[in-house]
């Protein structure tokens, strides 16, 4: 069970990877056994920055980040961390799909208005108004 939990764990270290090529190679250092001595330190300035994310430069996203490197040496965080990051990951996935979708479903009334051409367009088709009486 610990090494399935483990290699979720590594899965989301190698999704955040993806997301953001350029910590990766720092996101391999950290993970590296003899890295724990920055590691476990790191990932409670972390926490507590995430903590205290009402302040400017910190961030909400510190707290995930800390508590996933704290996940690497204290396997009791991993189960509950892995959970946590699926069940957001699909809420996740799950809003970008209807949003997606409401913008599709919406996209006429959505656009219409102020064209690339500078003509203005009410989504109907009626005759332009050009200033001219009608004949």
């Amino acid at each position: 069970m610990r090494n399935k939990e483990n290699a979720r764990l590594n899965r989301q270290f190698d999704r955040i990877g993806r997301a953001v090529p350029a910590a990766l190679g720092f996101l391999e250092w950290v993970r590296r056994p003899s890295s724990r001595i920055v590691r476990i330190p790191l990932g409670i300035l972390l926490v507590l920055g995430g903590v205290f994310s009402f302040l400017p430069v910190l961030g909400i996203w510190m707290l995930p980040l800390g508590l996933l490197l704290l996940a690497l040496d204290l396997p009791i965080l991993q189960g509950p961390l892995n959970r946590l990051t699926l069940w957001a990951q699909r809420k996740y996935t799950n809003w970008q799909r209807k949003r997606r979708a409401r913008r599709h479903t919406n996209g006429r009334a959505r656009h219409q208005g102020w064209h690339a051409t500078g003509r203005f367009t009410s989504g109907r088709n009626r005759p332009r108004i050009t200033g001219r009486p009608p004949q």
